[in-house]
């Protein structure tokens, strides 16, 4: 999957200490997937290097996977209004700050300064059970830099500004004329997915603590 070469084959990359031999093979513990060792450790050193390995084949995460969220503050409380949809119960209004700043070593250009457009950025969630489980877990995302990214705007074409990072939020409060509001029945459900798929999940939490 990682090289396109078949697993009898050697690896199609190269480089690690010649005692390792480029057709040996590992096995991912809990997924169970086969892998190039050459392969793994290439996909390892191309990303975070956070400690982190997510298998390409069916994304389960080994270790905790970190982002690269430029610094900022997360802040969050609750409004005395209902979301459409969610007519019995107050809103969760998320508020997140980040600054424009230098880009560090693990962005796409170090050095280069980088635009934070549109910030504080407010974002709403119903303060149901599914709605204060979301804020937990968003809490942990944000922890772990998970959020927002340096990269180029897909709306504006911008480079080197800070952009959401594939965990979608909700930013229109009365209505969902930009579908980034209310209602959206499978929203929660979503953004729970979203969030399992950058290894948060309240099993992943709850292990930490452990």
């Amino acid at each position: 999957t990682i090289c396109m070469e078949r697993l009898t084959a050697p690896s199609g990359y190269k480089g690690l200490q010649p005692t390792v031999r480029p057709e040996l093979v590992g096995k991912l513990s809990r997924c169970g997937h086969i892998y190039h060792i050459y392969c793994l450790v290439a996909m390892y050193n191309n990303g975070n290097k956070d400690g982190s390995l997510q298998c390409p084949t069916c994304k389960t995460i080994y270790g905790v996977k970190t982002g690269t969220q430029p610094p900022g503050k997360m802040e969050y409380h609750l409004i005395p209004h209902s979301l459409p949809g969610h007519p019995d119960c107050k809103t969760i209004r998320i508020i997140y700050s980040i600054p424009p700043g230098i880009q560090g070593p693990e962005h796409p250009n170090p050095g280069k300064s980088f635009s934070a457009r549109g910030f504080p950025r407010h974002c709403y969630l119903p303060d149901s059970e599914k709605g204060r489980k979301v804020l937990k877990l968003l809490l942990v995302a944000w922890d772990r830099r998970l959020i927002f990214a340096i990269g180029t705007s897909s709306t504006t074409g911008e480079s080197d500004t800070v952009i959401w990072n594939e965990v979608h939020h909700k930013t229109e409060f009365g209505s969902n004329l930009t579908g980034h509001g209310y209602p959206d029945a499978n929203y929660l459900d979503n953004v729970l997915a979203e969030l399992a798929a950058q290894g948060i999940s309240e099993d992943s939490t709850a292990q930490e603590k452990d």
